[in-house]
């Protein structure tokens, strides 16, 4: 794992290329991912930004420093875009943010096979596919790092907040987060997960303390 400096206009430079650092961060239109997006930014990385229709979406728009990516990242194809779109641009990948995922708060009893197969898709292969890319380039560099966002929902629960498929897929991520940890911390690459609780973001509306949820079926 390499330190970082950074340069005269502030930029968080990768410490053996002098480079500038780069990051991915997917679910990148709103909420959480679109403030990662916008601090990283901010701190001098060049950032490669993904969600379904984030070009539509007009919060982020390409520059120099920022490339934006439309598409499904639970679909191969668009996790080798991305990827080819960070090192094509910018000659490298130092952090993956994998932040894209969806959230169907229902009871048990009413979740559809659609329902399933949305949400192991975005939570679940919405990780694997970019992840695996990111890390055979990190491994090139020998170092990098990996931030998985989760939920508090995994280790808590909350009554009146059904969401069973959440705490199926991303208690997955929170455990494979610990396996590629230790399987290339010889290589200096780090993995992370990160669970928040409740955020005020489009997903939810906070009012005077109580969440309400902003639709049947989100996504973040």
């Amino acid at each position: 794992m390499t330190s970082g400096s950074a340069s005269s206009d502030g930029r968080v430079l990768d410490a053996l290329s002098g480079r500038p650092k780069v990051a991915i961060v997917t679910g990148a239109s709103s909420g959480i991912g679109l403030e990662m997006v916008k601090r990283l930014i901010e701190n001098g990385y060049r950032v490669v930004a993904n969600s379904r229709k984030i070009t539509s979406a007009m919060t982020l728009h390409n520059t120099a420093d920022l490339k934006l990516v439309d598409g499904d990242i639970g679909i191969e194809e668009t996790a080798k875009h991305v990827v080819r779109t960070a090192i094509q641009n910018f000659g490298t990948v130092n952090l993956l943010v994998n932040n894209a995922g969806v959230f169907i708060p229902k009871p048990f009893t009413e979740y559809t096979a659609e329902d399933f197969r949305r949400a192991t898709q975005t939570n679940l292969a919405g990780f694997f596919y970019v992840s695996q890319l990111a890390v055979a380039q990190m491994r090139l560099q020998k170092f990098g790092h990996v931030v998985n966002i989760s939920t508090s929902l995994v280790s808590q629960p909350i009554a009146g907040c059904p969401g069973s498929l959440a705490n199926l897929t991303k208690a997955g991520l929170e455990s494979v987060t610990r396996a590629p940890a230790i399987e290339f911390a010889a290589e200096g690459i780090r993995f992370n997960a990160i669970a928040p609780g409740v955020v005020n973001t489009p997903m939810n509306r906070v009012d005077g303390g109580v969440v309400i949820q902003a639709a049947r079926r989100s996504k973040f």
